[in-house]
């Protein structure tokens, strides 16, 4: 419950999690808590949806559940791509994205957002979902829909292409959508880079629960990957975390005042 990943079906809880036990993420003070999907169902939980931009509609859990991410569903022509997953998932919000045109390839940020990415798939016709192969251990569930790919770039569709940032995870990657933002690009991040509460500015953490920094080279790589691509427009992980305009000027800054902070 604290981190929101999916295990297989086991007779009882598992021992333990190693998503929550990695230094990046945390267990809580009552220690390591569990349910199912079945219970959620149950328990009044529900997923909402909101316009996030043109052809972007946010699919959030309320009340809030693990981590509290949204999941976007990015809406082309040629079909639509989930980026970034939530764990709950119910007969409502199946019917409720296949009235939007169902779900033809998941991508997913890095391993604090797997949630119930298989369980999302199977749904929409074993989708496939992308994950760079650098963090395949990370994967708690195993299943054939997911696709690992390697390398540095991957197109998943026409102006859709997934970028290897590494930094908070070894494979964490952002989804670069070319056509975004009325045309002038869109980075869909997840946590990295991390909307700043003054949303003209971003950071970036190894650890956001445990407050440890990334490190320089890190941070380089970064906005060093990110350099040939536009994008005008960011979206972090939750509702309100969006750079709405001269979003690669607001993460080359923001990477320069880090960077200056830890040199001191």
């Amino acid at each position: 419950m604290t981190c929101g990943t999916q295990f297989p079906a086991t007779f009882g809880p598992p021992k333990e999690c190693p998503i929550c036990l990695d230094e990046r993420q945390y267990v809580g003070l009552d220690g390591q808590q569990w349910t199912t999907l079945e219970k959620m169902r149950r328990g009044g939980w529900r997923n909402v949806y909101r316009g996030q931009g043109p052809n972007l509609i946010g699919i959030g859990t309320e009340p809030k559940f693990g981590i509290g991410q949204r999941a976007l569903l990015l809406r082309t022509p040629q079909g639509n791509v989930l980026w970034d997953c939530i764990s709950y998932l119910d007969e409502q919000t199946v019917a409720a994205i296949q009235n939007l045109g169902g779900i033809s390839a998941i991508a997913i940020s890095h391993p604090h957002y797997y949630t119930s990415m298989i369980e999302w798939s199977q749904a929409f016709g074993n989708a496939p979902v992308y994950l760079h192969e650098s963090d395949r251990q990370w994967v708690i569930r195993p299943d054939k829909c997911i696709e690992f790919w390697s390398g540095e770039t991957k197109s998943i569709g026409d102006g859709l292409t997934l970028l290897r940032t590494g930094g908070h995870f070894v494979g964490f990657q952002v989804l670069h959508w070319r056509d975004g933002a009325g045309g002038g690009g869109a980075l869909l991040a997840g946590d990295q880079p991390q909307v700043a509460a003054d949303r003209n500015w971003v950071s970036f953490m190894y650890s956001y629960p445990n407050f440890i920094p990334l490190n320089r080279p890190a941070i380089e790589r970064i906005v060093r990957v990110l350099a040939p691509y536009e994008f005008d427009r960011l979206y972090g992980p939750f509702w309100q975390s969006i750079v709405s305009a001269n979003a690669k000027e607001v993460v080359k800054r923001s990477a320069d005042r880090y960077l200056k902070a830890i040199r001191g």
